[in-house]
């Protein structure tokens, strides 16, 4: 019975225990500080959620399709700097466009290497989060990109507006996610992906097209990743060449916090919204205790690991390897 209740206990933890961390430090973090469940620092939270989680949105296909994404990252950058100087040369009308279509180009790329040539993900990504950031750095020849007028431009209600008085990053997030869930959910292209991520052979042989549908998933990210990268520019109206450094692991413990397995065939975009918010209030919680910006990050390598871990213990049913 003592071993029944054991197994029971570890179960629990191994498919619930991110929610339940999170309820703890929700908790800690509203005696700590009782500000932190305030509506304006809940909107706060969101808004500045919103771009990692607009970019985690599309990588969640990419991970229930059985790969990892590690380029979003430097697109995001590249997306940054592309449509912040057309802006300023044709146009923020013509500038949107053309900015969504050399990242979706991009996309493509990984798509294809991935999809039809079927080399690694983790190492095209890894090679391409170098190449566009080489990439970025030659179209802007090492600079930073601002908007000459910065109080002249409709272009910052992206990333500033607000609508009903909730700010239209939000909504953008909101909306985008309903879409996208949807998509997963309801569509054939959904249970595509998620067959090709639990069995890619399987599928294959069932008449799934597994090349497209790795290749989908991959401009999917893509767009994703465009419209973080619109949302950045139109929230500052300029940019630093690095600003989506770093950012890939954000979304990558996002997605993975969010259920969605490594292994590929399993996940949710409302799991994934979640994840997104559970990053982003565990990082401000801590802040409100008053600690560093840069605990956020060995705070985001815990969370990696511990994600990690329960998503393994979850296959397993148990929270120990039986070689442990």
């Amino acid at each position: 019975m003592a071993t029944m209740t054991k197994q029971q206990i570890g179960g629990i933890l191994a498919r619930q225990g991110i929610l339940i961390a999170f309820a703890v430090f929700m908790i800690a973090f509203t005696f700590a500080n009782p500000k932190f469940l305030s509506v304006d620092n809940v909107l706060s939270v969101v808004r500045s959620s919103a771009i990692l989680g607009v970019m985690a949105l599309g990588v969640t296909f990419v991970v229930i399709g059985g790969n990892l994404d590690l380029s979003v990252g430097s697109m995001m950058s590249f997306s940054t700097i592309v449509v912040l100087d057309l802006h300023d040369s044709i146009g923020p009308f013509l500038a949107i466009p053309a900015m969504f279509a050399m990242t979706l180009c991009l996309g493509a790329f990984i798509g294809f290497l991935v999809g039809y040539l079927r080399l690694n993900s983790l190492i095209v990504t890894l090679g391409m989060l170098s190449a566009i950031h080489g990439l970025t750095l030659t179209y802007s020849g090492g600079k930073n990109m601002d908007i000459a007028d910065k109080e002249g431009t409709w272009f910052s209600v992206f990333g500033q507006g607000t609508a009903l008085g909730i700010p239209v990053p939000i909504l953008m997030f909101i909306a985008l996610a309903a879409f996208l869930g949807i998509v997963l959910a309801k569509t054939a292209f959904g249970r595509k992906v998620y067959a090709v991520g639990g069995n890619g052979t399987a599928a294959t042989f069932s008449g799934i097209r597994r090349a497209r549908t790795v290749f989908l998933c991959y401009l999917l990210s893509s767009g994703c990743v465009a419209t973080a990268g619109l949302m950045q520019a139109s929230r500052s109206l300029g940019s630093q060449n690095t600003v989506g450094q770093g950012l890939e692991l954000g979304v990558l413990a996002a997605v993975i916090l969010g259920g969605a397995s490594l292994l590929g065939g399993s996940g949710t975009i409302f799991k994934t919204v979640i994840g997104v918010l559970i990053l982003g209030f565990i990082q401000n919680g801590l802040l409100l205790m008053g600690l560093q910006f840069y605990v956020q990050f060995v705070v985001t390598w815990v969370i990696i690991i511990l994600a990690v871990w329960l998503d393994i213990a979850a296959k397993r049913g148990k929270l120990w390897s039986p070689l442990a």
